[in-house]
């Protein structure tokens, strides 16, 4: 699981705190997570306007901001995904959303790798076992084996249950991210900085194809920028496990 969990955010270091380049995508990078200030309308007033209105864009990207004031990640993606269907071609908009998507997929993974911790824990190991030939030993065996602790099994399935839980969430949320990205392309083609953060939404996904092709449209808009090489060096990695 961890494996699973490493490959999806393997490559996310290799641009991120770049220096700026010739394109500025280091600083659109840099500030791709900076959303939300320390004050703002009250959440529950903006949910009362929505509820009586829930076709006015304004409210429902005030909702989003509301929430990110109060670090609720999921409010706001609920609060954006709205905003976003009522103004489908607000970059802006699009892009605050790819951002919380991108949080809470951190989030869906730090609980996934907690839990597999858990589950391994969890697990009553044999070794640690008595003796089977001594008579504490026997009372751990069975005539079919060792026997197992239903407390530590119980333990277990719920760490286990809660791994796929995560995993599942974290799958959902990285393609609904690269389903933004890819809407924010197909809105400003030539953005270059659109193109690597595409690539690495597709790569998170497993989109490797679509990566593959990010990553080669970003290179063919900013081939000096400072970020090029790295590019080239995960496109050497991605093209082979494509074929």
């Amino acid at each position: 699981m961890f494996v699973l969990l490493a490959v999806v955010f393997a490559v996310s270091f290799v641009f991120f705190g770049v220096g700026s380049g010739s394109t500025g995508i280091s600083s659109a990078l840099s500030n791709f997570f900076n959303f939300g200030g320390s004050s703002g309308p009250s959440v529950s007033n903006l949910e009362k306007k929505v509820a009586k209105n829930p076709k006015n864009a304004a409210d429902w990207r005030a909702l989003a901001t509301a929430y990110e004031t109060k670090h609720d990640t999921q409010g706001a993606i609920t609060a954006l995904q709205h905003y976003t269907q009522l103004k489908p071609k607000d970059q802006s908009g699009l892009q605050e959303l790819a951002t919380e998507y991108t949080s809470l997929a951190d989030t869906y993974n730090t609980q996934a790798q907690s839990a597999e911790i858990a589950q391994e824990t969890a697990n009553l190991s044999p070794t640690f076992l008595p003796a089977s030939n001594t008579s504490l030993g026997k009372a751990f065996t069975s005539t079919t084996g060792p026997l197992s602790d239903p407390i530590s099994n119980a333990n277990a399935n719920t760490a286990n249950q809660t791994t796929q839980t995560a995993v599942q969430q974290l799958t959902s949320i990285e393609s609904q991210a690269e389903d933004t990205f890819k809407q924010l392309a197909a809105l400003s083609p030539s953005d270059a900085s659109v193109q690597i953060q595409l690539g690495q939404a597709a790569e998170a996904a497993n989109d490797t194809a679509s990566a593959i092709a990010a990553y080669k449209k970003f290179l063919k808009l900013a081939p000096t920028d400072p970020l090029a090489p790295q590019v080239k060096s995960v496109l050497k990695q991605l093209e082979p496990a494509k074929k």
